[in-house]
C-alpha cells in the first residue's frame, strides 16, 4: 500500500471529524431534542445531504453495482422511484409528523392505535436494524475497504481476518460518532462527506469509461451503449433482477417505507427547523436520487465490459473496478470518502435505534419519570451493545445468496411493509382499531415467511410484498367495519416549529415526476438501448422534449398553488 494513500486517508477522515466537532461543540446533548433530533435546528440542505449519504453507502455501492453487473440496469428501479416516494414524504407524511411534534414513527402509532402497537413496531425496527441493516453496512464496508487498501497484504493476514479487522474498525469509529455526538453530529458529518462522495462517486464511472474507451471518454460511452445493449435496458422483463412491473408493487412499497416511515431516515426530517425546511430537504434529496444510478449502477456495467471474465461474484465488481481504474494518489481520498459513506449509514442507524429504544420502549415501559440526561446515557449504553452485536453478525453476511443487496431487501420485507401497512391505514382512516394493526402485522409476517421459505412461489418477492400489502389493508378495513373504534381518532397539534409549507414543494415534485419518466425513456428501446448510430441526436431530442414539458408543468403547478393560496387567504379574511 502506498504511504501517500494512507496519509491522505487519515487526513481527510480526521478533517471531517474535526469540522463536525467544531460545528456541534456547543450543542446541548443532555436533552431529548438536543441528542435525538439535533435540537430541531436542521436546514433543508443539511437534511438533504444527510438523507443522501445515509442512503448512499457501501451496501448500495457494492450491492447495487453487483446486481447491475449480473443483471443490467433494471436494478435502478430502487433508486429512480425513490424520487416519487420522497414526494409522498414531503407533501403528505412530513406535515402530519411535524404537526404533532413526533420524535419517532412509533409515537404516531401509539397516538393512532395504542401502546401495544407502538411496542411491536419499535421492536421490529430494532430487530431489522441490529440483525440485518447494520451488519450488511459493516460487511459491505469491509469488502470495499479491503479491496481498495489490500489490508490482508498490508498486515500479512488472511482475507477473512482482514474483513473482521475492518468491520471492527468501522463499527468502533461509527459508534463514537453516533453514541457521543448525537443526531446533529451525524447529520453535519454526513453533509460534509456527501460532497466528497458525490465527487469521488462520479469519478469512478468517468475513469471507468475512459479506460473502456482506451483513453477516450466519449468512445467509452459509445462502447457502453453499443456493446451488450441489453445491460443498459432499465425496462426489465420477468427474468430480470427487477422486473419493470415490480415498480408498481413491491418497489414502490419498499421505497415508501424507507423514505416515509423508516426511523433511520425520517429522523433527519423530524429534526427540521420548520416544515418548509423539512420539505426542501426531502424534495432536494428526491431529485438527486433519480441520478444516483450514475454512481450506483453504471460502474457495475462498466466492470462487466472491462473485467467480466475475471469477476466471479457480483459483489466484487465495484471494488475491483475502483482498484483498477483509480490512480494511486487518489486512493487515500476515495478511501476516506468511502469510509465516510460507511460511517454515515452505520452511525445514522445506530442513532435511530437508540432513539427508538429510549423513547418508545425504555422510558414509557421501564422508567416513565427518568430525567433527560439519564435517558441519553441509557441511549449511549444501548447503542454500544447494539453496535457490538452488529459487528459480531456482519462477517456471516458473506454467505448471502444472490448478493447482499437482494438479501437485505428480501429479509427487510418481514419488517418494512407490515409497518407501512399500519401507518398508511392509520393516516387515511379514523375508526380502524388497534387490534386490526396487530392482526395485519402477524398475518403479513406469517404469510411472507411461508411464501419465501416453505411454499416457495415462482414470482418475484417484490410482487409477493405487493399482494400481501393489499391483503392486509383489506383485513384492516374489514375489522374496522365490523368493530370500529368508539371514538374516532383526532390527531394532536403541537406546533413546536413553523408549519408553513414550502411554496415550491409541489412544482419541484412535478419536476421529479417528469425526470423519472425521462430516465426510463432514455434507458429503454425507445431511447438509447440498441442504437448503433445517431446516438447523439436521439439523446438531444429526448432531452429537449423533457426540458420543455418539465418547464411547462412546473409553471402550471406553481400558478395553481399560488391561486389556491390566495383563495384560502380571501376566505380567511
Amino acid at each position: 500500500m502506498n504511504l501517500l494513500a494512507v496519509v491522505t486517508f487519515i487526513f481527510f477522515t480526521g478533517l471531517v471529524a474535526v469540522i463536525s466537532w467544531y460545528l456541534t461543540k456547543n450543542e446541548n446533548l443532555d436533552s431529548n431534542s438536543g441528542y435525538f433530533l439535533g435540537g430541531r435546528s436542521l436546514s433543508g440542505v443539511v437534511i438533504a445531504g444527510s438523507l443522501l449519504l445515509t442512503n448512499l453507502s457501501t451496501e448500495q455501492l457494492v450491492g447495487m453495482n453487483g446486481n447491475a453487473f449480473m443483471g443490467g440496469l433494471s436494478v435502478i428501479g430502487y433508486e429512480v422511484t425513490s424520487g416519487i416516494t420522497l414526494i409522498f414524504m414531503g407533501l403528505y407524511f412530513l406535515p402530519r409528523y411535524l404537526t404533532s411534534g413526533f420524535t419517532t414513527v412509533p409515537q404516531f402509532l401509539e397516538e393512532r392505535y395504542d401502546k401495544g402497537t407502538r411496542n411491536i413496531v419499535a421492536i421490529l425496527f430494532l430487530i431489522s436494524l441490529g440483525v440485518i441493516f447494520l451488519p450488511v453496512v459493516l460487511y459491505s464496508g469491509g469488502v470495499a475497504l479491503n479491496s481498495l487498501f489490500n489490508i490482508s497484504a498490508m498486515f500479512g493476514i488472511s482475507e477473512q481476518a482482514a474483513l473482521v479487522l475492518t468491520i471492527w474498525g468501522i463499527g468502533i469509529i461509527g459508534g463514537i460518532y453516533a453514541i457521543f455526538g448525537g443526531l446533529k453530529a451525524v447529520a453535519v458529518s454526513d453533509t460534509i462527506n456527501g460532497v466528497g462522495l458525490i465527487a469521488g462517486g462520479i469519478l469512478i464511472p468517468v475513469l471507468g469509461l475512459k479506460t473502456l474507451g482506451d483513453g477516450s471518454f466519449s468512445l467509452g460511452i459509445e462502447k457502453l451503449i453499443i456493446n451488450h445493449p441489453e445491460k443498459l435496458n432499465a425496462i426489465g422483463d420477468a427474468a430480470a433482477p427487477v422486473p419493470f412491473s415490480t415498480l408498481f408493487t413491491g418497489i414502490i412499497l419498499i421505497n415508501t417505507f424507507y423514505w416515509c416511515t423508516n426511523q433511520a431516515i425520517v429522523q433527519r426530517a423530524f429534526g427540521a427547523k420548520s416544515l418548509a425546511e423539512g420539505q426542501k430537504g426531502v424534495i432536494y434529496a428526491g431529485f438527486l436520487k433519480i441520478f444516483a444510478p450514475i454512481i450506483l449502477a453504471i460502474p457495475g456495467i462498466i466492470a462487466f465490459h472491462l473485467y467480466g471474465s475475471e469477476i466471479t461474484k457480483g459483489d466484487f465488481a465495484y471494488p475491483i473496478l475502483v482498484n483498477k481504474v483509480l490512480p494511486t494518489p487518489l486512493v487515500g481520498f476515495f478511501g476516506a470518502v468511502l469510509f465516510g459513506a460507511i460511517l454515515s449509514s452505520f452511525n445514522s442507524a445506530l442513532n435511530s435505534a437508540s432513539t427508538l429504544f429510549c423513547l418508545d420502549l425504555y422510558k414509557p415501559i421501564v422508567n416513565p419519570d427518568i430525567e433527560d440526561k439519564k435517558l441519553v446515557t441509557v441511549g449511549k449504553i444501548f447503542g454500544t451493545v447494539l453496535g457490538i452485536l452488529a459487528i459480531l453478525v456482519a462477517p456471516y453476511i458473506v454467505n448471502a445468496p444472490n448478493g447482499l443487496f437482494e438479501f437485505m431487501k428480501k429479509f427487510m420485507g418481514f419488517f418494512n411493509v407490515p409497518t407501512l401497512v399500519i401507518v398508511f391505514v392509520g393516516f387515511f382512516s379514523k375508526k380502524i382499531p388497534a387490534v386490526a394493526a396487530k392482526v395485519a402485522i402477524f398475518v403479513f409476517m406469517f404469510l411472507y415467511g411461508m411464501m419465501q421459505f416453505v411454499y416457495k412461489v415462482n414470482i418475484s418477492f417484490l410482487h409477493v410484498l405487493g399482494m400481501l400489502f393489499l391483503l392486509c389493508v383489506i383485513i384492516m378495513v374489514a375489522i374496522g367495519y365490523i368493530a370500529p373504534m368508539k371514538t374516532p381518532y383526532v390527531q394532536s397539534r403541537k406546533e413546536e416549529i413553523s408549519l408553513v409549507h414550502w411554496r415550491y414543494a409541489k412544482p419541484m415534485s412535478s419536476l421529479i415526476a417528469t425526470t423519472t419518466v425521462y430516465v426510463y425513456v432514455l434507458l429503454s428501446h425507445r431511447g438509447l438501448v440498441g442504437l448503433t448510430e445517431n446516438i447523439g441526436s436521439r439523446f438531444t431530442m429526448i432531452t429537449a422534449i423533457y426540458i420543455i414539458l418539465s418547464a411547462i408543468l412546473f409553471v402550471m403547478v406553481d400558478k395553481m398553488g399560488v391561486a389556491k393560496e390566495k383563495e384560502v387567504i380571501k376566505q380567511t379574511v
